[in-house]
């Protein structure tokens, strides 16, 4: 009984230690370089990530770190910048203190840049522990949409 359970225990340990093997099976499809290459001309410090049906892009532009997602066929889908809740324009401000998530503590504030020269903002907002929810406004601070996050 000993021996079968440490041999699955063993078959286990190795599949996850091979995750990390597997993650970069495949070279990064080279329209996605070509498109990153192309649109953030004065990025530094690129790390390429394979998520097998996307690319994702980390990297610096003017002192930001910034991440931005591909299509296997080099389709730009968005770009993610970290930000404070301070830097946020005023009307977005105004926004989320006006909606009803008024009273809920800002843990996270991403920056996105869409298709279509479109700019979105994401607030992770929790009211406790376990209620957390994304909330998506736009530039001029109406409240897009929302998600329960983790």
């Amino acid at each position: 009984m000993k021996k079968i359970f440490l041999t699955g225990l063993i078959i286990v340990l190795s599949f996850f230690a091979a995750i990390p093997v597997f993650s970069q099976i495949r070279k990064i499809p080279k329209a996605v370089e070509e498109t990153f290459a192309n649109q953030y001309r004065e990025a530094s410090n690129i790390d390429y990530k394979d998520q097998l049906v996307s690319v994702d892009v980390h990297f610096e532009l003017n002192g930001e770190n910034m991440v931005a997602s591909y299509t296997n066929k080099g389709i730009w889908k968005e770009t993610l910048k970290s930000s404070s809740f301070d830097k946020l324009p005023q009307e977005v401000k105004d926004g989320f203190t006006k909606s009803k998530y008024a009273d809920r503590e800002v843990e996270e504030v991403t920056v996105m840049y869409l298709p279509g020269d479109v700019t979105q903002y994401r607030l992770k907002a929790k009211k406790n522990g376990v209620e957390k929810k994304y909330l998506f406004f736009n530039p001029k601070g109406r409240l897009l949409r929302e998600s329960i996050t983790l």
